[in-house]
């Protein structure tokens, strides 16, 4: 199954692994609406859990996003890289992006998983099942003990600011800041790797 999954990224184009990434956040955004319909009983409700005017969208989101990605660099330097192999999804995604690209899929990516995930699946079935449930969605992960793992540890963390700040936005950044990082580091060590800056 897990060289199965290889040999599908290995064959897709770039072109197409983008058309499958936003087409899998649009589907997320059509279960959240079919969910929101579902489980909230206004409009009003579901915009509650957006609060604009609080400062924990940058000290706690952006905090706890470079906090996630700090322990990830250090781990990547002492672990071997297997630990971390997702079967290169990962950095066909980002490597021949520029940094706008990144950031405009790192805020694509985080905001409909965090509406569905957090804002709709936690908000009315709690933070295991999400969290449960947010590490299956992922599925190449699933085919490496750590990375599951890892996950699992990140959707309950993420459930668990969410828990204590009861706003969205917060969970929207710190997911935003994550992946952005991510992707950077991805673009600029495959730059490095091909003797390049590949600054863009």
């Amino acid at each position: 199954m897990k060289e199965r999954y290889k040999e599908t990224v290995a064959v897709l184009t770039e072109k197409e692994l983008l058309f499958h990434l936003i087409a899998t956040q649009i589907l997320l955004l059509t279960i959240s609406v079919i969910l929101g319909m579902i489980l909230f009983d206004s409009l009003n409700e579901f915009k509650n859990l957006f609060i604009w005017n609080d400062l924990s969208i940058l000290t706690v989101g952006l905090g706890a996003g470079i906090l996630v990605v700090t322990v990830d660099v250090l781990l990547m330097k002492y672990l071997p890289p297997s630990y971390y192999d997702d079967g290169g999804l990962n950095e066909r995604i980002f490597k021949n992006k520029t940094i706008l690209q990144i950031a405009m899929v790192a805020a694509m990516v985080a905001v409909s998983e965090e509406i569905l995930f957090r804002g709709i699946i936690q908000t009315n079935a709690g933070l295991i099942i999400t969290s449960i449930i947010f590490a299956v969605v992922h599925y190449r992960y699933l085919f490496n003990w750590f990375l599951f793992l890892n996950i699992i540890l990140l959707s309950f963390f993420i459930g668990y600011i969410y828990m204590q700040t009861d706003n969205l936005l917060v969970t929207i950044v710190m997911h935003f800041i994550i992946d952005f990082l991510l992707g950077l580091m991805i673009k600029f060590r495959a730059g490095a790797a091909n003797g390049g800056t590949d600054v863009e």
